[in-house]
């Protein structure tokens, strides 16, 4: 039943048999292109590679590369190059090739995938990073993979996920990072993979995964979480994947298994074997429906209740190798499978006289006790045999506050909901992740966590906190993720951080702010991210970020925040992600966004902003990459409201306004993904530079007519009024056709792969002008 998690991945199948479709009916044809080419194509191949001109493959395995070959043919589709030595992929490393399907680099040694290393390769559905050396994955290493399906970055040694490292693929079905060295997922890691179904991060050292780790994955339906470091199991961050049906968390230590812990709705199969699990609740599974295949086996459990009736699905549960004391303990576990029909997989380690029974093949009655004094007896007497010996206790048992839980080998500790209404004192010195969070604090007092300087992550999310004093952390000199979110807290004053000089994630999200706290980070030298969303400031006032230089991202989502003076962001000139979401400005703060150089990130969606004026964003006109200004009601733009911004913009988000015309997107050129649903366009000569602009670009641009009546729900590209426009004579003849019912649209993404090979062998067949590889745009069809 488990021999699939461990074998061939079903994805490759999938995709096997439909590639192999595809290449059944276009192959014949450009077998007969090939025919043509000596005389009108000169084909290309590396001196090193072996090249399949019918196939357009290209193969250089264990050549020594130590860069991607140059000279690679414009229209290869599957270029292999494992076992080189390519250390580095410089931006743009596969610009020659922009038709490429299936790319391998499995052992090239590579250690870094430099930003926009990808950028070109938006047909690109099979990318294979596994076995290298790489150790982050930045921001916009995958940024251009908009039709990337499936990338492997296994054994590698990844140990950092920045923020928005896959924004860009949200056509991903796989993703698998196996064999790495990550130890804490952080909120928001994976978010874009809008499409994923499967996510892979098996055999890492994963301690801790935030509460919203995988926020945004609506449609991942299997995780594999198994050979990790997890002591708990995670539940909050597992409600929140409403559509995962598989859960493997094998080869996790954890011991205990509470109730309610598998809160899951349409979880089906869960595996958690060879763990050790000593006991679980009855209710552990009762909030998880759908459960029909539960894996129990190679734990330490020897009795286990009936589960609760929360589970009227599930048919099966795995107990081999669990030292399972058939006694009358055992008994109503047994009539509750006989009565429920749930089979039980597994057998009797004791008594002698059941020893390997099968536990299905046992009758309850055969389930009895001795006398109680005889039973303590036995149990006694086998506890012993197993028990190491008293002496090393004392030797390996770690410093640990009451009503807490630590761990020597990991060093977490926590007292995560144990009514604590004081911070506990007295852990261990060696501790590193310390979990506070879901106690009754209302305050932190100065000096709160005296002996732990090696705490990396403290979590104090959920304590009521209403005031957290000067010096509150000190001595915490390795701390660098403090989540204090959900609280009460509504002001902070300088010195409440004082003593951190390595904090790095600072959470402050959901709590009673109605001001900005201002000069509350001049202590925090190191503050490279500030969650501040879903509270209720109004103003970001001059000099806000004042004592943040270092600070590189900013999140206000969700705030109502009105008006930002033109020097609220003057001291953080390094800022890259600026969220303003979910606010309400009345108008783009261009101002504000002067000297800020490096801002890639900018989202203003949700905000009451009717018109945006020329040169709105001209201050980031060099670093944009993605632009959010959807769902705002946005009425009009001026035609140099975009002024500034060209090449380097990936993104534009313009959806679910009131637009009827848009402004010139021409100096877009590098433009990978805009969405222009939900806007009322009007078909008319006004918008003809967007029917001009959406003929030049190679992109899929899901524009559908308002306006006039007689056009409403056609698409821009597919209607002929623009050809009476001045300036739109040259556009192509499009033939009438009966208006279709407008679909849902999209972001656009790049056009089907192969259909350009498929035209092309066609084009040979009936023109002899010569002609270089298959065409960049899907528009232009045949004469």
């Amino acid at each position: 039943m488990r021999s699939s998690r461990a074998g061939q991945n079903p994805l490759d199948g999938i995709e096997m048999h439909s590639q192999l479709s595809r290449d059944t009916l276009w192959v014949p044809l450009l077998g007969l292109t090939m025919l043509f080419l000596p005389v009108v194509y000169a084909a290309k191949c590396p001196q090193q590679c072996v090249c399949d001109q019918i196939q357009l493959t290209v193969t250089c395995v264990n050549k020594n590369l130590t860069e991607v070959p140059p000279t690679v043919d414009e229209i290869t589709v599957k270029l292999d190059l494992r076992g080189n030595d390519i250390q580095e992929l410089p931006t743009r490393a596969f610009r020659h090739t922009p038709y490429l399907t299936h790319l391998s680099l499995q052992r090239c040694n590579i250690r870094r995938v430099k930003e926009g290393a990808f950028r070109g390769l938006g047909r690109l559905v099979f990318l294979n990073l596994a076995s290298n050396n790489i150790d982050i994955l930045y921001q916009e290493s995958f940024d251009g993979l908009s039709s990337l399906k499936q990338l492997m970055i296994d054994r590698n040694r990844v140990e950092e996920i920045q923020p928005g490292a896959f924004s860009q693929l949200g056509f991903l079905n796989l993703l698998s990072l196996t064999h790495n060295q990550l130890v804490y997922i952080p909120n928001m890691a994976f978010q874009g993979l809008q499409n994923i179904k499967w996510l892979r991060l098996s055999h890492n050292s994963l301690n801790y995964l935030d509460i919203e780790a995988f926020a945004g994955l609506f449609t991942l339906n299997r995780l594999s979480l198994d050979h990790n470091e997890l002591q708990f199991f995670p539940t909050e961050t597992m409600t929140r994947l409403a559509e995962v049906t598989r859960l493997d968390l094998s080869y996790n230590p954890m011991t205990y298994l509470g109730e309610e812990s598998v809160s899951m709705a349409k979880l089906s199969h869960l595996f958690l074997d060879h763990m050790s699990l000593q006991d679980l609740a009855n209710t552990a599974v009762s909030k998880s429906p759908s459960l029909t295949h539960l894996d129990l086996s190679h734990n330490q459990l020897r009795v286990i209740q009936p589960f609760s009736g929360g589970t009227p699905k599930l048919a099966r549960v795995h107990l081999t190798g669990n030292p399972i004391y058939c006694n009358c303990y055992m008994r109503p576990l047994r009539e509750w499978a006989i009565r429920s029909k749930v089979k039980l997989v597994g057998t009797c380690a004791g008594p002698l006289h059941l020893s390997g029974e099968i536990l299905d093949a046992v009758h309850p009655p055969e389930l009895r006790c001795q006398s109680q004094e005889a039973m303590l007896k036995a149990e006694f007497e086998e506890a012993s045999r197993r028990a190491p010996p008293p002496t090393e206790e004392p030797e390996n048992k770690v410093k640990c506050p009451s009503n807490c839980v630590c761990e020597a080998e990991t060093h977490h500790s926590s007292c995560e909901n144990r009514g604590h209404t004081k911070v506990p004192r007295g852990f261990s010195p060696a501790t590193r992740l310390l979990d506070l969070r879901g106690n009754n604090f209302h305050y932190i007092p100065s000096n709160s966590f005296p002996g732990v300087s090696q705490v990396v992550s403290l979590h104090l999310q959920r304590c009521k906190v209403v005031e957290v004093e000067d010096g509150a952390f000190s001595g915490m000199k390795g701390l660098i993720y403090l989540y204090l979110s959900e609280n009460h807290i509504s002001s902070l004053r300088p010195e409440a951080f004082k003593g951190l000089p390595q904090l790095t994630y600072l959470h402050l999200e959901k709590n009673s702010f109605t001001i900005f706290p201002e000069g509350a980070f001049k202590l925090l030298p190191g503050l490279l991210a500030l969650h501040m969303e879903n509270n209720s400031i109004a103003k970001l006032e001059a000099n806000a970020l004042k004592g943040a230089e270092s600070l590189r991202a900013l999140y206000l989502t969700g705030n109502v925040i009105n008006h930002v003076s033109p020097k609220a962001l003057e001291q953080a000139t390094d800022l890259d992600t600026l969220h303003l979401a979910a606010n309400k400005l009345k108008d783009v703060p261009t101002e504000a966004l002067r000297n800020l150089e490096n801002m890639k990130d900018l989202r203003l969606s949700g905000n009451a902003i009717r018109w945006v004026g020329p040169n709105a964003f001209q201050p980031l006109g060099k670093s944009l990459r993605e632009l959010y200004l959807d769902n705002m009601g946005l009425e009009k733009m001026s035609q140099s409201s975009l002024a500034g911004l060209g090449p380097g913009l990936r993104s534009l988000f313009l959806e679910g306004n009131k637009l009827e015309e848009v402004p010139d997107l021409h100096p877009l050129s590098s433009l990978e993904v805009i969405n222009l649903a939900d806007n009322p366009l009007m078909c008319d000569c006004p918008l003809l530079p967007l029917r001009l602009w959406i003929e030049k670009v190679n992109l899929k641009v899901r524009a559908t007519c308002a306006n006039p009546p007689e056009l409403r729900g056609r698409r821009v590209k597919d209607v002929h009024v623009f050809k009476a426009c001045p300036g739109g004579e040259a556009l192509p003849f499009v033939p009438s056709v009966a208006p279709k019912r407008a679909k849902t649209p999209k972001a656009t993404k790049p056009k089907p792969m192969h259909l350009g090979g498929v035209k092309q062998a066609k084009m040979f067949k009936t023109k002899s002008k010569p002609r270089k590889g298959p065409k960049m745009k899907g528009g232009k069809k045949r004469a």
